[in-house]
Parts: C-alpha cells; structure tokens; sequence
C-alpha cells in the first residue's frame, strides 16, 4: 500500500549510481522469472504477457553501454559500446534526466509474439492486435517498475524515445520495435 501510495513519475534524476544489487532487483521486478513452470510448460514471469509470449525485452541503457537483460539468466548481454542514454529521451523531452544512470528501454520482438509457443491466439498474426497486445504487455511491466522504484526511494519516468535512432545503435532487427523509455535514479530532491 504504501508503494502504490508513493507511486509517481519524477522526471528530475540525479546522476548519482544505482547499486547493482538495486539494479538486479529492479530488473527481477521488472519482468524477472518468478516460477519455473508458467503456463503453457514456459517459464513465469513478474509481468504477464499474451499467451505468455515473453515478446518485451528490457535494454538496460548504462553510462558505459547498452545490454539486454536475459530475465531466465538474470544477467546483463552487452549490445552496444558507449553512452547511448540521449537516445532514451525523446526529442524535446531532455534535461536533468538525460543524466540519470538508469534507461530502460522497452522493445517488442514481433516474431516471439506470432509465433508463441503458447496458446495459438488467431489475433497474434494480426499487426494491429499484436501491437495492443505488446503495448498492454509494456505497461504491465512499466507499472511493476514504478511500484519498484516508489519501494525504493527511486525516482521513475515513462516517456517516449528516439526510436530510429535506438533501433539503429542497438543493431535491431526489422520485427524488432523500439517502444518507449523509463528512465530511473535517485530523485533530485529528497
């Protein structure tokens, strides 16, 4: 209760560091494995998806690179050298965030969704229901981020990207979509 009461978006981050262990912890949060059988015989997770289809991938944007977290792992696979943290903020949108140590940045793997080896939903080939879909199953994780953060002390913003840019520097496949950024610190004021 006292989380959700908490809860809210802070868009002016320190540049202080994030503790990896807080850092592990969020991302377990985020979309972790919770239990080793889920439905359909596939591995569960903290945020629900459709037909368990696991299609959003978390890249966790760093100061000295871009990795995806593999959530069965729980680990971080480096994609990209260098900081990439002004592509996580869309145009206009900068300021004391561009500097905040954590970006998370939201993608859909398109093909995992079609071709869950969940239940064969009719709709998961359809463009427009795989997008409602994987739009649903982002928010679902964005949420357990900002509970997380608000159990933390953490400051947490939702916000769109540069995704042409992101997709690019990220080395994205064409059934890859970049959705949108969560940028996470310590709040500036405390």
């Amino acid at each position: 209760m006292k989380a959700l009461r908490n809860r809210r978006t802070v868009r002016d981050i320190r540049s202080r560091g994030v503790p990896l262990q807080v850092l592990s912890n969020l991302l377990w949060a985020a979309c972790g494995v919770n239990r080793r059988e889920g439905p359909f015989g596939i591995s569960g997770r903290t945020a629900a998806s459709a037909s368990n289809s696991q299609e959003i991938d978390l890249y966790v944007v760093l100061p000295e690179g871009a990795y995806r977290y593999d959530a069965i792992a729980h680990r971080l696979d480096l994609v990209a050298d260098g900081d990439l943290r002004a592509l996580t903020i869309g145009p206009g949108q900068a300021g004391a965030a561009m500097s905040a140590p954590v970006h998370l940045v939201y993608i859909a793997d398109v093909d995992r969704l079609a071709n869950t080896s969940g239940y064969r939903e009719p709709g998961l080939r359809d463009p427009d229901v795989q997008k409602s879909y994987y739009y649903v199953d982002t928010g679902l994780i964005a949420g357990n981020v900002y509970l997380f953060a608000a159990s933390y002390g953490l400051a947490s913003w939702f916000h769109n990207c540069n995704k042409p840019a992101l997709a690019a520097a990220l080395k994205l496949r064409a059934d890859q979509r970049v959705l949108f950024g969560h940028t996470i610190g310590y709040p500036a004021k405390e």
